[in-house]
């Protein structure tokens, strides 16, 4: 087990996300998504919409609906667009926010292995990085 922050993993982990090359790169919005989530206090200002929406997506139909899920949040952007698509943030409630999970069966760590998160299985630590975190959330009691 590496013994570096969850903060010092995030950072490696951007850096071969930004490299843009798979296996890293096209989960990038996921494994952002998915330590956005277990460091709550690092959630944007929409309280996480985008990023629970996008674990969701990707948990119900995987990269491809995350890319259509961005692409649409990427044309809402535009300032050609005067309005924003319908469904660019799914039909998913926000997890309450007042008392986040404590603990996460998967985390950083898991999905760093040795702290270089090899290419290797990296698509399914993810994908149990994105379950364990909507999980914990979803177990919340509803406000």
């Amino acid at each position: 087990m590496d013994s570096r922050s969850c903060d010092d993993l995030f950072q490696t982990l951007l850096a071969l996300d930004h490299a843009r090359q798979a296996p890293w790169g096209p989960l990038h919005g996921v494994s952002v998504s998915c330590f956005l989530f277990q460091h709550p206090s690092q959630l944007p200002s929409d309280d996480g919409a985008m990023a629970w929406a996008l674990l969701h997506a990707y948990l119900d139909g995987g990269l491809d609906e995350v890319n259509q899920l961005v692409g649409q949040a990427r044309l809402g952007n535009s300032h050609r667009v005067r309005s924003i698509p319908s469904r660019v943030v799914r039909d998913v409630a926000l997890p309450r926010r007042d008392a986040p999970p404590s603990r996460f069966c998967v985390t950083i760590e898991d999905v760093a292995v040795d702290g270089t998160f090899p290419a290797e299985g990296f698509a399914e630590r993810v994908k149990a990085w994105a379950a364990a975190t909507v999980d914990a959330w979803s177990r919340l009691r509803p406000p």
